[in-house]
């Protein structure tokens, strides 16, 4: 499995696209499925939690020049180094995450409750010494991105799941999500939810705990099995 610090990956896979964005795997078979966005907004292209890959400046393009590199969950600091230099852009940390600056060799704004420029709000969803994760909504499209908390890689699914909750979060599920009613949910591990998103945010939020068994079960026959 490719892993940080191996450098751009050469081939990638675009998963997501509408009208105001698209998302891509740099590694398609990855079993972790890292998968990044490009939001087109009036300040230009936001680039978010990318993982680098060669030629993936074209799909950049396509929205604008880039106006910023956004890091929503501190674990997530990737490739956003590379991409903001290379494009001469500031990466945005949200003013309350700690402990992301120091690692970034790139120029870096705190942002509070917006991306600059954008409708996309900076929204905290976890803030603890364990986890430190942020989310954005996009009010003009209602598009919702979540990096870490929901995901539809496998590791994250149980039984008819399109969506499910991190395994570490199953019993403690982030229930503020259920406020939301967004028409997409893109995520950093696996292909966005492109329809009924709504629904399937709220499947998996309501059956976090009672499927938690089940996906554990699964993570062990993995890890025995292969």
């Amino acid at each position: 499995m490719p892993m940080k610090g191996s450098g751009a990956a050469t081939s990638w896979a675009e998963t997501n696209r509408w009208d105001r964005g698209a998302s891509w795997l740099a590694y398609p078979h990855e079993k972790m499925q890292r998968a990044s966005h490009v939001l087109d907004t009036e300040a230009g292209a936001i680039v978010v939690d990318p993982v680098d890959a060669d030629g993936i400046d074209d799909l950049f393009a396509e929205f604008g020049e880039v106006a910023g590199v956004v890091i929503l969950l501190d674990r997530h600091k990737r490739d956003s180094a590379a991409v903001a230099n290379r494009h001469d852009a500031p990466v945005y940390v949200p003013e309350w995450m700690s402990g992301v600056e120091d690692d970034i060799d790139a120029p870096v704004e705190h942002v509070g409750r917006q991306i600059p420029g954008t409708d996309y709000g900076v929204h905290k969803l976890f803030n603890n010494p364990a986890w430190k994760e942020a989310m954005l909504y996009g009010d003009e499209d209602d598009t919702l991105v979540v990096p870490e908390a929901v995901g539809t890689a496998d590791f994250f699914l149980a039984g008819d799941e399109r969506l499910g909750v991190h395994p570490m979060l199953r019993l403690t599920p982030p229930t503020k999500l259920g406020r939301l009613s967004p028409d997409r949910l893109l995520v950093g591990h696996g292909h966005g939810i492109m329809e009924d998103a709504e629904e399937a945010l709220a499947y998996a939020l309501r059956g976090s705990r009672s499927r938690a068994p089940s996906l554990y079960a699964k993570t062990v026959r993995s890890f025995v099995f292969g």
